[in-house]
């Protein structure tokens, strides 16, 4: 179980670069920490890098599309979640 707010899905993977698109329902910006979450996937990574059109962002807001790095294989349809701090 993850303790964070869900902000999107993966929507495809490139293996060979290791990059996963999502399309976001939250916005995501570079320093958040994310948990990937799936049948065969369940990982946690800071981001690290992101891209729009090839083009590199900082943060991107809700409904649009962007590639990030990832460090372990995710898969399409997997959730996505944005890690919060326990209070």
């Amino acid at each position: 179980m993850t303790n964070g707010e869900r902000i999107g899905e993966v929507i495809h993977y490139y293996g060979k670069i290791s990059v996963a698109v999502l399309r976001l329902s939250q916005g995501l910006k570079i320093g958040d920490s994310v948990h990937f979450l799936g049948r065969h996937t369940d990982f946690q990574q800071e981001i690290t890098s992101m891209e729009i059109e090839h083009q590199a962002v900082s943060e991107v807001k809700v409904g649009e599309e962007v590639a990030v790095k990832v460090e372990q294989r995710v898969r399409r349809g997997d959730t996505v979640f944005r890690i919060t701090e326990e209070k």
